[in-house]
């Protein structure tokens, strides 16, 4: 579990990194990077939501 929170920290940094990079230059690259992200982060969230629940089972 700890991994994973690791993992989504380090995502969630890169996403707002590159979503203000965006917003504040226009760079296009950047939002395009940041709606990857967006993507990797959802999938990491929703792991982490199964490990919770079978975590609090135990």
């Amino acid at each position: 579990m700890k991994e994973l929170m690791e993992s989504i920290q380090t995502t969630y940094e890169s996403f707002e990194n590159d979503a203000k990079t965006q917003l504040e230059s226009g760079n296009k690259a950047a939002g395009t990077r940041a709606r990857k992200s967006s993507l990797a982060l959802e999938k990491l969230l929703k792991e982490f939501r199964k490990v919770s629940i079978a975590e609090s089972k135990k």
